[in-house]
């Protein structure tokens, strides 16, 4: 029988649909995963009478948004100062980061105050998340906790406890009758997630759900479910590495790029309000091949030393390459620029480089300080002053103004930095830098003039 357009292919994975059968999914990429589901047959809608007339947006009250602050100052930085009554925000990251962990003991703050909680988990028993509790001493009598994995269940226990806020772990686990598929399925996610937001609206109830992550490091489930939810947060960290970060990608009470910082311990989730010292390292007397430099995560300057180790390679005709903690290919291209505009030797040696603290530099202002650790540790010159560089490097060796400047050199000044390196361009705005302290700020236009300031001097080809 011949396929006729009623007929819909939907992708299993993410809900994208196709007029036709196709291998790969258009939307998620993933193979294998569009399958045949008849479309909908569109029907005419009567139209009603509304509940509530429409009023000029001037007269809409304001006071049912008023914030509650959730007790963690570095969450409530993240959701834009507190949460709001009726907010649905996700929380999505990898196993073992401590989303659960987090979330168990906002709920035991919010119950701290006097409001009541209900913590609905699907994913462990009431005792196994009753002995994090002791050992985070997240216990109060205000803090209700259930173990259920149907929806109409956890909606009946909020008929009956009607909490202020609810804390699902995680909406992959928990189904209901009333969708197809098994839970954590798209049909059933995504249905499970509009009860959820419906509810919240309903009551003023605040709500934060877990959220699981693929392979790819990508929320699971439907897109759909990103755009019903009010916030999405992505809580992100090396299982490795004690610090943690939470990031903001969508936030429609907030700004959408902040960061909070925290740090795993024994004892559970612990706030860093000032972060800027786990990505350094503090010597008794200089070492060559480090240099730091300033990065923005979201609104947030942030501190981070780069460390670059050169040595003769075995393999003149095919050195090695290591990096961690930052994008290779973009330390390859400043290894190009140092060889052809700064007359650093680098074909014939092996590089290695690094950041300190299991840090993760995207910020490409980082160029100039791996430049700069990358030539210190060719040349064996250290800096007998605390020094830091920030700007983007372009092929020419040219470097590019820097967004954000003004907080960077704020933050270098306020932990007692003494030289910065910058791109030229920039004096309008750093002669309007207060607090600097005794930083001063030279700047240049060339990696190669950064490298004689420094005192980098160029290597004639050999």
């Amino acid at each position: 029988m011949a396929k006729t357009k009623e007929d819909a292919w939907v992708c299993t994975e993410c809900g994208w649909t196709s007029v036709r059968w196709v291998g790969k999914c258009g939307e998620c990429q993933a193979w294998g995963s569009v399958a045949e589901r008849g479309a909908p047959k569109l029907a005419e809608v009567a139209s009603n009478v509304p509940v509530a007339k429409a009023v000029p947006i001037g007269q809409v009250p304001t006071n049912t948004t008023q914030r509650h602050l959730t007790g963690i100052g570095e969450l409530d930085r993240v959701l834009g100062g507190g949460l709001v009554p009726g907010v649905v925000a996700l929380l999505a990251g990898e196993p073992g980061v401590g989303k659960s962990t987090l979330l168990l003991e906002v709920a035991a703050k919010w119950a701290g105050k006097g409001r009541r909680t209900l913590y609905v988990t699907g994913e462990e028993s009431a005792a196994q998340v009753r002995l994090r509790a002791d050992r985070t001493g997240a216990l109060d009598e205000q803090l209700y906790l259930a173990a259920e994995n149907d929806l109409g269940t956890v909606l009946g226990h909020i008929e009956e406890v009607e909490p202020s806020l609810l804390v699902l772990d995680s909406v992959q686990t928990v189904g209901t009758a009333q969708a197809d598929g098994a839970p954590g399925g798209v049909t059933q996610v995504r249905e499970v997630t509009a009860a959820l937001v419906r509810v919240a609206k309903r009551r003023g109830m605040a709500v934060m759900i877990v959220g699981h992550v693929t392979k790819d490091g990508n929320i699971a489930g439907p897109r759909t479910m990103e755009h019903l939810v009010d916030v999405v947060l992505n809580f992100e960290g090396d299982r490795h590495s004690g610090f943690r970060m939470v990031r903001a990608t969508k936030n429609r009470f907030g700004p959408a790029d902040e960061v909070g910082c925290f740090e795993m311990s024994e004892k559970g989730i612990v706030e860093v309000p000032d972060p800027s010292g786990l990505f350094t390292t503090h010597h008794e007397e200089p070492v060559p091949g480090t240099c730091v430099t300033v990065t923005m995560e979201g609104r947030r300057p942030l501190l981070a030393e780069v460390q670059a180790l050169v040595a003769p390679s075995p393999n003149e005709k095919n050195p090695r390459r290591t990096t961690n903690g930052v994008e290779s290919s973009r330390v390859a291209m400043i290894l190009a620029v140092l060889e052809t505009k700064a007359r650093i030797g680098l074909s014939s040696k092996d590089v290695y480089v690094a950041t300190v603290g299991g840090a993760k530099v995207a910020d490409p202002c980082a160029d100039l300080a791996i430049a700069v650790a990358v030539a210190s540790g060719q040349l064996g010159v250290n800096f007998p002053k605390r020094v830091l560089a920030v700007g983007e490097v372009g092929l020419a060796g040219d470097l590019r103004r820097t967004p954000g400047l003004e907080r960077r050199l704020q933050e270098a000044g306020r932990l007692g930095f003494e030289l910065a390196i910058v791109p030229a361009r920039s004096r309008d705005t750093t002669q309007k830098v207060p607090n600097l302290g005794a930083l001063k700020v030279v700047e240049v236009a060339s990696v190669a003039e950064a490298l004689g300031v420094l005192g980098l001097k160029r290597q004639p080809r050999g």
